[in-house]
């Protein structure tokens, strides 16, 4: 039996253990085999939003927990959004953003 399948489809925080230490995990809970759940993430890179998905065995899984939903905002304008608020308050220098030439 599935124990986290209340949980499918929300958006969860986990923590799990692996080897000796403990790590943090954020995503959609995209599936729950009854042996591992299956988490979901999807994310910009170089202007392309692409996803990644990660297994974590049920003895691995310290903690599980629903937290809210992100922004319903497609990621790339997400992303647009937080440049424009980051120049906006002057902590993105524009400048900063320009291609340098390469010093020999």
């Amino acid at each position: 039996m599935a124990r986290y399948a209340a949980l499918v489809g929300k958006r969860v925080q986990v923590q799990y253990r692996a080897g000796d230490i403990y790590l943090p995990a954020t995503g959609i809970l995209a599936a729950d085999s009854g042996k591992s759940i299956f988490l979901e993430e999807h994310f910009e890179s170089r202007g392309r939003v692409q996803s990644f998905r990660w297994e974590i065995p049920y003895p691995y899984i310290v903690e599980i927990g629903e937290v809210p939903p992100q922004a319903s905002a497609p990621a790339a304008d997400s992303a647009r959004e937080q440049r424009s608020t980051l120049a906006d308050s002057g902590l993105l220098d524009r400048k900063s953003l320009r291609r340098r030439p390469q010093e020999t």
